[in-house]
C-alpha cells in the first residue's frame, strides 16, 4: 500500500512541479515587464499645459497612462485571491464564447492553471522588481552616462545587475509560496499532489496519505531554499 500511495502521489507532485516550473518560466519576464509599464514615464498629454492652464488641463497633462493602467490591474490582481483568479479564467471564457478555450481534459486544465498563476505572479513580481530597480543609487546610472553608455546598456549592465541582488530574497519567499499555491490547482479540478492524497481518504477512508504529502512539498521548499543561500553568496559581490 505505502508504495502504492508512494506513486500516486509521485503523479501528483509532477504535475505540481510541471505547474511550478511553467509559471516560473513566463512569470519572472513577465513580471519585469509589468514593472517597467509601472514605471513607464510616457505621458502624452504633456505638451498641453502652461503657467496659465486650468487645473483640469494640468492633471491631463500629468496623466500617463501605461502606468496608470498597468498599476490598475496589479492592483485588481493584488487584491483578489488567486483561487478566485483560477474560476474566473477557467469558466468565464467559456461562459462568454460558448465553447472553453482552454481543450478538454487534464492538459486544459493545467493551461488555465499556468495561465492563472502567470498573471498573478507576474504581478507579484513586478513590484518585486521595480523596488530592485528604483533601490539602485542614481549616481550607478549617472556613472554609466558619464562613460557613455546608452540608456539600454546602463540598463542591463548596470541597473538590472544591481537590481538582481536586491530582488533575491523577496523573490525567493514569493517562489517559495508559489509551491505551496500549486494545490490551489485543485479547485478547478486539476489532480496536483494534494487532490492525489485526498483520493485515498475520499475512496479508502485513509487519512495518512494526505499527511504525507507534506514530506513532499518539504523536500520541494528544502531545496529551493538551499538554492536560494547558495545563490544569495553567489551574487554578494553585487553588495553596495
Amino acid at each position: 500500500m505505502f508504495w502504492t500511495v508512494t506513486r500516486t502521489l509521485l503523479e501528483g507532485f509532477g504535475t505540481s512541479a510541471e505547474i511550478f516550473a511553467l509559471t516560473l518560466v513566463f512569470a519572472l519576464p513577465l513580471g519585469l515587464l509589468v514593472a517597467l509599464g509601472s514605471m513607464s514615464k510616457w505621458a502624452p498629454f504633456r505638451g498641453l499645459a502652461r503657467a496659465d492652464s486650468p487645473a483640469w488641463l494640468r492633471v491631463l497633462a500629468g496623466l500617463r497612462p501605461v502606468s496608470a493602467l498597468v498599476d490598475v490591474v496589479v492592483w485588481i490582481i493584488r487584491g483578489t485571491p488567486l483561487m478566485l483568479q483560477l474560476a474566473v479564467i477557467f469558466y468565464v471564457p467559456g461562459m462568454v464564447m460558448g465553447t472553453n478555450p482552454w481543450g478538454s481534459g487534464t492538459q486544459g486544465r493545467i493551461t488555465a492553471t499556468v495561465v492563472a498563476f502567470v498573471i498573478n505572479y507576474a504581478c507579484y513580481f513586478s513590484v518585486i522588481y521595480r523596488g530592485g530597480i528604483q533601490g539602485v543609487p542614481q549616481g550607478q546610472r549617472e556613472a554609466g552616462q558619464v562613460l557613455g553608455m546608452t540608456r539600454g546598456q546602463i540598463f542591463f549592465r548596470v541597473t538590472l545587475l544591481q537590481m538582481v541582488k536586491r530582488v533575491v530574497p523577496p523573490m525567493s519567499n514569493e517562489i517559495i509560496t508559489l509551491v505551496k499555491d500549486t494545490s490551489l490547482a485543485n479547485t478547478i479540478g486539476v489532480v496536483e499532489l494534494i487532490r492525489a492524497g485526498s483520493t485515498f481518504r475520499t475512496n479508502g477512508g485513509l487519512v495518512w496519505p494526505f499527511f504525507y504529502t507534506a514530506v513532499f512539498y518539504l523536500v520541494f521548499v528544502g531545496v529551493l531554499t538551499i538554492l536560494f543561500n547558495w545563490l544569495e553568496k553567489k551574487l554578494n559581490y553585487f553588495r553596495v
